[in-house]
């Protein structure tokens, strides 16, 4: 490797070399020049005994319900105020079983609540579906069920999500899986099943299985995807129309399913850090400091505030440079292409920035656990203060050329509109729920870093439609840069990297941690069995609740809204399919 290129996975700082003690002479008597006697020393204090060791700041302490009390048990947790489906963690316990965590949140107050719950069946495991109280627990249940095998009673499509419909066995499984039974060209020839799949139980306990058509003979269907520039990535969407209105979506995902979460149980914790650039590419910074904090905080590391504010300095700029994107390609689809230009030309300067610093554009490999892999470039404070001006400037030339656009707005206005109900029942968090009403933002109700230090407003709307959407992400630039602007020139002096072991063991026990991404809450949950590897590592994905509500979002719109919904909704597909 040669001088001026920095390594993709940066090694641990290491330790500085310890100076060699000088030993004291005892004092001289000067008349005599005789050493005089030194004096007797004192019994050393007993040494206290070390206060026993205090929970890790993110650990979780599930409540562990029976499968017969699962439904009721959550019924009754939402009726009492946790109403958002943060999360929903599959996990195989070994000899234990497999089951599932439940994270629940408080959409007003933002308290969190977990509950463990394992089927009985080993071989079959079944658990009852809670698709009746949350929208998101159709997605989120077919995950588990595609990777774990656990069955959902009465969840109405229980089909894979991920993987091919044809995939024989459960990969997340820790024993009993085999995967010479597969091929090892994944998407060859892929069958796409047009049942859904709903299992009940027999009178007598048996698993019954139903299949139901997706789509009635004489539906007209046509394929959006997978390979179409507005989908933004490789994503299949089945859209059942009448005449030009939408009535259904199917979406169709995992063409880059990468196991991610699997391939994270095989590798040291250092080492699961360079597969978080690699999920919301627009979100690299973002993601390894989720990741990094939940692996520090179970640990009990505190970095030091150089590292909090630099980190925040560096999420801020990553999300503007996700708007900005954003920005461009909904001005592409629309066909406003001076706008996509103007949106690119300013992202780039985000992105010299950061190659300067981190030697990367999209994949930073910045963060780390204990702090960063090195100190800011000497020009990075001078560059950032440049930026800012000039970004607030061109701001106003995109409301000039594009937000006043008659044409624009009458294809945003009233198009796309989802309440706040429809939004915290989905998990659609970030801009998207903001855009209908709903304060989600995690640097306001469970600051990190060093979001508790400045002043910035929550931006929030409430007309739910394609252009509050848009406006959120426009309005959360201007917000960034006055955040950045608090930062830039009070970045404190201190380590930019704690001492960390060269083997990184977490303590035993279940840790969850989250941060504000470009698209909303990304969250890091870890089982840890003392290991140096991760026991199951799952991310809370903010793509997913966005992808799920499309078909609510575009049902009774017509087939060219849904270019301006998903482009103001505002998924990322790797961020999706991991």
């Amino acid at each position: 490797m040669e001088e001026n290129e920095k390594s993709i996975c940066p090694e641990t700082p290491q330790p500085q070399p310890v100076q060699e003690e000088k030993k004291e002479t005892a004092p001289t008597d000067k008349s005599t020049s005789q050493p005089t006697a030194a004096p007797t020393p004192k019994p050393a204090a007993p040494r206290p005994t070390p206060p026993p060791a205090s929970p890790a700041k993110n650990e979780i302490k599930p409540e562990v319900v029976t499968p017969e009390e699962l439904h009721e048990r959550l019924a009754h947790l939402k009726a009492e105020g946790y109403s958002l489906l943060e999360n929903l963690t599959g996990t195989d316990w070994g000899e234990e079983g497999m089951g599932v965590v439940y994270s629940l949140t408080n959409p007003e107050t933002f308290d969190m609540t977990h509950v463990k719950v394992i089927a009985a069946d080993k071989e079959t495991p079944y658990l009852d579906s809670v698709t009746d109280l949350w929208d998101i627990a159709n997605f989120y249940e077919r995950e588990v069920y595609d990777f774990y095998g656990i069955i959902f009673l009465n969840h109405p499509d229980l089909r894979r999500l991920f993987l091919r419909e044809d995939w024989v066995g459960h990969p997340f499984r820790k024993n009993g899986y085999e995967e010479s039974n597969n091929p090892e060209i994944a998407e060859t020839d892929e069958p796409i099943s047009d049942l859904a799949v709903k299992y009940t139980l027999t009178p007598d306990g048996k698993l019954h299985k139903e299949e139901t058509p997706l789509f009635a003979e004489e539906d007209y269907v046509i394929n959006l995807g997978p390979q179409h520039p507005s989908t933004h990535g490789v994503l299949h969407f089945r859209t059942r129309l009448e005449g030009e209105i939408i009535t259904k979506i199917d979406p169709h995902l995992g063409y880059i399913h990468r196991g991610i979460e699997k391939i994270s149980e095989e590798l040291t914790y250092p080492q699961t850090l360079a597969l978080t650039d690699r999920m919301d590419y627009l979100g690299a910074m973002q993601n390894r400091h989720a990741l990094c904090m939940c692996i520090e905080q179970a640990l009990g590391v505190e970095v030091s505030d150089r590292v909090q504010v630099i980190r925040t300095i560096m999420d801020e700029l990553q999300r503007i440079d996700s708007h900005l994107l954003f920005f461009s390609c909904l001005c592409q689809d629309l066909g406003a292409t001076t706008s996509f230009l103007y949106g690119f030309r300013d992202r780039e300067k985000v992105l010299d920035i950061f190659e300067e610093t981190c030697g990367g554009r999209l994949i930073l490999n910045y963060n780390m656990i204990g702090g960063l892999a090195y100190d800011i470039h000497p020009n990075f404070q001078r560059r950032v203060k440049e930026f800012i001006p000039m970004m607030r400037k061109n701001l106003k030339e995109y409301d000039d050329i594009f937000t006043g656009n008659v044409i624009f707005q009458n294809r945003s206005k009233g198009v796309g509109i989802l309440s706040k109900e429809q939004v915290i029942s989905f998990g659609c968090t970030g801009g998207t729920g903001r855009a209908s009403g709903w304060h989600n933002d995690l640097r306001k109700h469970r600051p990190y870093a060093a979001y508790d230090r400045v002043e910035f407003k929550e931006v929030v709307r409430t007309e739910g439609d394609s252009f509050a959407r848009y406006m959120i992400r426009l309005d959360e630039i201007r917000e960034s840069l006055h955040i950045i602007e608090q930062l830039i020139d009070n970045i404190p002096e201190g380590k930019i990297a704690e001492k960390m072991k060269p083997v990184l063991k977490l303590p035993v026990g279940s840790y969850y941690s989250a941060v504000e991404g470009s698209r909303g809450i990304l969250g890091v949950h870890i089982e840890s069995k003392g290991d140096k590897m991760p026991y199951r590592l799952h991310y809370r994905a903010t793509g997913l609740p966005l992808v799920a509500v499309m078909d609510t979002a575009c049902t009774g719109y017509m087939i060219a809204d849904l270019i301006a919904i998903g482009g103001t909704i505002d998924y990322v597909v790797p961020d999706i399919d991991r």
